[in-house]
């Protein structure tokens, strides 16, 4: 990281629902979701274990090579999309790496889930044979310190549950809040509390209006409330994010068009981008 900056945030996978490769698809990228924050200490926190953690373990294990790797992966929830990565995730596969899984259920019960992904006949080496040194945590009320970050997590509106993460550094903030679905007022509210002020908030635009009518229930919002939420809050930048497997660039490139009419700071997460705080 670039001297003078607090917080870097590079996106790995910004896919929902299932990863979607195409080359209809290569501006944005169809890897599921994953997303990497670095602290001007180097502490390495990741958000989400979707398909896009292949390509971060590949990064990490060539940058640490030979040195000890200390990762805190924060699960939003246990929906395949995030978590079906981690199996691929080649620092899982080092005695070097420490990884720390942050989630709001039991460190017994997140250990069952993910051990359940990569069980026989599903993965050729069971969850307990890896090599990485990994331990759970569960997430509470209170802010998580790491190093020089915080973390704090919050409630989302989606089947089964979901939280959001905020993510504080050095007077700099990144909101992180996928899979929600809008219209709750409890949930809404809780989210322009936590949202408030952020530099970054990074939201679910999975549908346009037209599509969310026919989606009510599913779980996920639109890039028009996105703008709603980032005018509410007072974020400095909103990222879309969580993009439907089925939307081409175009598509996508046409909610980005549409929600930056509404809210100027906004744009569509792509696959590799990096952005420096």
């Amino acid at each position: 990281m670039e001297p003078g900056h607090k917080l870097q945030l590079r996106f790995w996978g910004v896919r929902g629902s299932t990863p979607a490769p195409g080359k209809d698809k290569l501006v944005y990228g169809g890897n599921t979701p994953c997303v990497e924050i670095r602290t001007a200490s180097n502490q390495v926190l990741v958000f989400d274990a979707g398909s896009g953690m292949r390509e971060l373990g590949h990064q990490l294990a060539s940058e640490f090579a030979g040195q000890d790797l200390s990762v805190h992966l924060f699960l939003t929830h246990f929906h395949w999309d995030h978590i079906q990565g981690l199996p691929y995730f080649q620092p899982l596969f080092s005695p070097d790496t420490r990884l720390n899984v942050h989630s709001w259920t039991s460190g017994q019960e997140t250990r069952r889930v993910l051990e359940g992904q990569m069980g026989t006949p599903y993965f050729p080496v069971n969850f307990a044979d890896v090599s990485a040194r990994v331990r759970f945590a569960q997430m509470k009320s209170e802010r998580v310190k790491i190093g020089d970050v915080s973390v704090e997590s919050f409630p989302l509106n989606h089947p089964q549950g979901a939280y959001g993460y905020r993510i504080e550094a050095g007077g700099k903030s990144i909101v992180y809040a996928t899979d929600l679905e809008h219209g709750d007022a409890k949930f809404d509210g809780v989210l322009r509390d936590y949202a408030s002020g952020a530099d970054v908030l990074i939201y679910d635009a999975q549908y346009n209006d037209e599509e969310y009518a026919s989606h009510r229930g599913w779980g996920h919002s639109t890039w028009h409330e996105a703008t709603r939420v980032a005018r509410d809050a007072g974020v400095g930048r909103l990222f879309l994010f969580h993009f439907d497997p089925a939307h081409t660039d175009a598509r996508v490139a046409e909610s980005e068009r549409l929600a930056a009419a509404e809210f100027e700071a906004a744009c569509a997460a792509r696959e590799g981008s990096v952005l420096l705080l």
